[in-house]
């Protein structure tokens, strides 16, 4: 959806001489920031060790300096991941470890400790792993998240973060709980990727078609006062109408009705709404909609 409006806004052809090589480095900025959230999880729950090295080093250090709790760096949650081969090698490609601040780093490590949850965490004798998940999710939600200054920081350094932050938020807290369902390197799978890919390209080769289905539903409105993203997304919805014959089309409506409402106008999901239904409607009954009717079977 995003690169589809950055081409139709940019109009320019020799801009995207290649969209499906700009799709994959989209998603490799994605993936990029999945890395370094994560990689800052790990860091905030790590620097109990450093904080722990600190203050023994005083000159005259305190008892409290010599019993700092270091539980939280043993995380069984946390080494799971820093000994996942596709973590490190996802921390080599995009070198993650420049990107992370230091100083944010100590400010939300003492920010935690005050916590009641930390509290809980480390009076708990056992490791439980509910409790492990619990403590890493919220250094990420409650504070990471929250964090003006780690929320600046993370603007400044990926300008996917608009887009992507509240997305990655959703599969980090799916992967804390289920860390071997998430290659640290693809977040689509092959058949993901081949139907964006395949999306995108239908989407470009086929707009004229796509257009001359889509404007004459449009009646009393002006064309080009409708808003562009309603546009593409009309265009994307009636793609998967005509030539996705594994989608459903009620998935294919509902969804293109969420994205209107989530990134368009006020009013977009309900104009959205109504000229998929239509253009549905028509299709189906001019046998133009075929889609394969998956059914369970009893072997």
């Amino acid at each position: 959806m995003q690169l589809l409006y950055t081409i139709d806004k940019t109009n320019d052809p020799l801009a995207f001489k290649n969209p499906v090589q700009t799709l994959d480095k989209n998603f490799s900025k994605t993936r990029e920031l999945l890395i370094f959230l994560i990689h800052n999880i790990l860091a905030v729950a790590k620097y109990a060790e450093v904080s722990s090295k600190h203050r023994s080093a005083k000159h005259i250090p305190t008892e409290a300096d010599l019993n700092v709790n270091t539980k939280v760096s043993g995380n069984q949650m946390l080494w799971q991941i820093i000994e996942d081969a596709n973590y490190n090698e996802a921390l080599e490609e995009y070198k993650t470890k420049l990107h992370t601040d230091a100083d944010i780093t100590r400010k939300l490590y003492q920010q935690l400790i005050e916590t009641p949850e930390y509290n809980k965490y480390i009076t708990e004798q056992s490791r439980n792993k509910n409790l492990e998940v619990e403590i890493l999710s919220f250094i990420f939600n409650n504070l990471m998240l929250q964090h003006e200054w780690f929320i600046s920081s993370a603007e400044d350094k990926f300008s996917n973060w608009d887009d992507d932050s509240e997305m990655l938020q959703n599969i980090i807290n799916q992967y804390l709980s289920r860390p071997q369902n998430l290659s640290m390197i693809n977040l689509l799978d092959t058949d993901k990727w081949n139907f964006a890919k395949t999306l995108l390209m239908t989407c470009i080769d086929k707009k004229d078609h796509l257009l001359e289905v889509i404007i004459p539903k449009f009646k009393n409105w002006d064309a080009d006062r409708i808003a562009a993203l309603d546009m593409i997304l009309l265009q994307m919805g009636i793609s998967e109408l005509l030539y996705f014959d594994t989608i459903p089309t009620k998935v294919t409506i509902n969804e293109y009705i969420d994205l209107a409402k989530e990134y368009s106008t006020p009013q977009s999901g309900q104009f959205v709404n109504g000229i998929l239904d239509n253009l549905h409607k028509e299709l189906l009954a001019a046998g133009k909609i075929n889609k394969i009717a998956f059914t369970k079977t009893n072997r």
